[in-house]
């Protein structure tokens, strides 16, 4: 549950950054708006969370400017956003604020933020504003602007479908319209009588319908010929504490009964692998591992069996074709808190696009070596079964390639043209 719970759609891979696009930055709350000053052109308010977000907002500005090249795009937003040519008035790192008691102690300047960005859209109105992830900040932001008359959407779509599914009315009053990912979250809306738009996934889009595993090892510089489980027991600090240990206990488990395997990790940075290698110091000293310094979606390609930590790397994982086992553990008082408020069946993404169990999962003490070793050992004595769940993963895959970044940037003009032709229609009649 966990990160998955509150970051299902987040880390996510997208186009490259079109260098032919100047940057500009504005500074702050400081910063005037000298484009607007009786222009014409089209204008798109935007914020986005997290560096997730910052690749979803870059390709959607691409595919906005094959259709308007001259279009003019500011809010916050991340280097890949400003390099395609979106005005900053923050930097990305204002709205990275993880956990309760760090955003607590940043609200003064988020609130100063979002204040300032507030007043400057309803003071130079856009002609739809979009708010990517980033719920909790953007939402309110989007409920101010909407009842200002200024159009709202709504990209990524928080995880109401599983909990705090009191969101909905907010959402409701909130936007337009909300962009989807997943085909789940654009039914569950539907059901609710808000307007939805299913994109795809852009993860979806840039990884091809086969991968070559060859390649993925060459490339990496890891033998050719043998079995390889890559180990990731996540992307952040907390997931590597909960998760590390267990993960090498595995491999360790593994090892008594397989003593022919071969283990990789990839670690985000240069602070977890100081972390993991502690844990390795501690539990798994002799183990037969590569260490990779990032490279997680090429270590995946390169796996026969992949143990992972549940979040957005499942979702990699699948569009590869690789079979997994999923763990989660959190700390003892946020799961017993968890497990009174989520309502799902599975929590792996897998799982919850297929709306049935076709990879093994374990959450909190189902965590043991024995329970992740024996799925593990599972799949590596049944390669049909290993064929079947590429089969469902393929199709899943075809259920996600939609060109999500041109289906945004469609659904985007098209609220746009609607409002225009909204507003164009009222004033006839009031004139009437």
């Amino acid at each position: 549950m966990g990160k998955f719970i509150e970051r299902v759609n987040t880390p996510v891979t997208g186009s490259k950054a079109n260098t032919q696009v100047r940057p500009y930055i504005f500074q702050g709350e400081h910063a005037g708006s000298p484009l607007h000053q009786g222009s014409k052109k089209m204008r798109i308010g935007i914020i986005a969370g997290e560096l997730s977000g910052d690749i979803l907002g870059a390709g959607l500005i691409h595919a906005l400017r094959t259709e308007h090249p001259d279009i003019i795009i500011e809010g916050l937003c991340g280097p890949q956003m400003i390099q395609a040519g979106c005005l900053s008035h923050y930097p990305l790192e204002t709205l990275s604020v993880m956990g309760l008691v760090e955003v607590l102690k940043h609200y003064p300047q988020l609130k100063k933020c979002r204040t300032h960005l507030r007043n400057h859209f309803l003071q130079h109105p856009p002609d739809v504003f979009i708010g990517i992830d980033a719920p909790d900040f953007n939402l309110g932001l989007e409920h101010a602007l909407k009842a200002a008359g200024i159009p709202t959407i709504h990209y990524v779509s928080p995880s109401v479908w599983a909990w705090r599914q009191y969101r909905l009315r907010k959402i409701a009053a909130a936007c337009d319209l909300m962009l989807t990912l997943f085909p789940f979250e654009a039914d569950y809306y539907q059901q609710h009588n808000i307007p939805v738009r299913f994109v795809g996934h852009p993860l979806a889009d840039d990884i091809p319908l086969q991968t070559d595993q060859i390649a993925a090892r060459t490339h990496l510089g890891l033998p050719l010929q043998g079995i390889l489980i890559a180990l990731l027991p996540g992307s952040r600090y907390q997931e590597v504490h909960q998760l590390g240990k267990p993960f090498l206990q595995t491999a360790q488990w593994l090892l008594t009964q397989r003593p022919d395997l071969h283990f990789i990790v990839p670690i985000a940075n240069a602070h977890l692998k100081t972390q993991f290698n502690q844990q390795i110091a501690e539990v798994a000293k002799d183990l037969p591992l590569t260490l990779l310094d990032g490279q997680s979606q090429q270590a995946m390609a390169a796996a026969d069996i992949i143990l992972m930590a549940s979040g957005t790397a499942t979702l990699e994982a699948m569009l590869l074709k690789r079979p997994m086992v999923v763990a989660y553990r959190l700390a003892q008082l946020t799961y017993w808190l968890a497990k009174h408020l989520v309502h799902i069946p599975h929590f792996s993404l897998p799982n919850l696009l297929a709306q049935e169990k076709i990879v093994p999962e374990f959450l909190q003490h189902q965590v043991t070596p024995e329970n992740l070793g024996t799925a593990i050992l599972h799949w590596l004595d049944n390669p049909n079964q290993i064929k079947t769940v590429q089969n469902h993963f393929t199709a899943l895959h075809h259920s996600l390639q939609r060109q999500a970044n041109q289906q945004a940037a469609e659904a985007v003009l098209s609220l746009i043209n609607r409002s225009k032709s909204f507003k164009i229609n009222s004033l006839g009649n009031s004139k009437k």
